[in-house]
């Protein structure tokens, strides 16, 4: 079995856009470093897109981060959330991978198992179908956590640290 966190969906697709509705409930964001050049709507007051290469860049302020669904990438840029730590994360909840196992539950401050699944949202706009798997929220410092506690986004928070 292979226990990688599984990168690219089955469509080839590394772009898959957050539902507004749950950003709405998380509040402003100060940066998104994975926003895609063409956003049908803002996901923080500030963007770096693959062309500004958000993994290189200054980290300033509260971070929200839905990684490219590429394995190595998603890695990047969890490692870069656990060093900046005003951040929450958005990825699969697919626990048993090294992701998690080895960096998630080693150093997030908590995680909100959403319930059921999301359907993510492609750079037009449009919603797409339902997620191969379920997501979660993780909160790499007390203050995200408080805010995934409270949010009301339907699921189960669990707090680590």
């Amino acid at each position: 079995m292979n226990v990688t966190f599984e990168g690219n969906s089955s469509t080839g697709k590394n772009e898959w856009l957050t539902p507004p509705d749950i950003l709405a409930k998380l509040g402003e964001f100060d940066l998104d470093p994975c926003a895609p050049i063409n956003r049908p709507w803002a996901t923080a007051n500030n963007h770096f897109t693959i062309e500004d290469d958000g993994l290189v860049q200054p980290w300033q302020g509260r971070v929200f981060c839905n990684p490219p669904y590429d394995t190595r990438l998603i890695i990047q840029f969890i490692e870069r959330c656990i060093e900046h730590k005003n951040a929450i994360a958005l990825t699969f909840a697919r626990t048993e991978t090294k992701l998690f196992q080895e960096l998630i539950f080693r150093h997030a401050h908590s995680i909100l198992f959403i319930k059921g699944r999301l359907s993510f949202h492609h750079v037009t706009g449009e919603r797409g179908g339902t997620a191969g798997a379920p997501s979660c929220l993780i909160a790499f410092d007390e203050a995200n956590s408080q805010v995934l506690k409270n949010c009301g986004i339907a699921g189960r928070i669990f707090e680590i640290q």
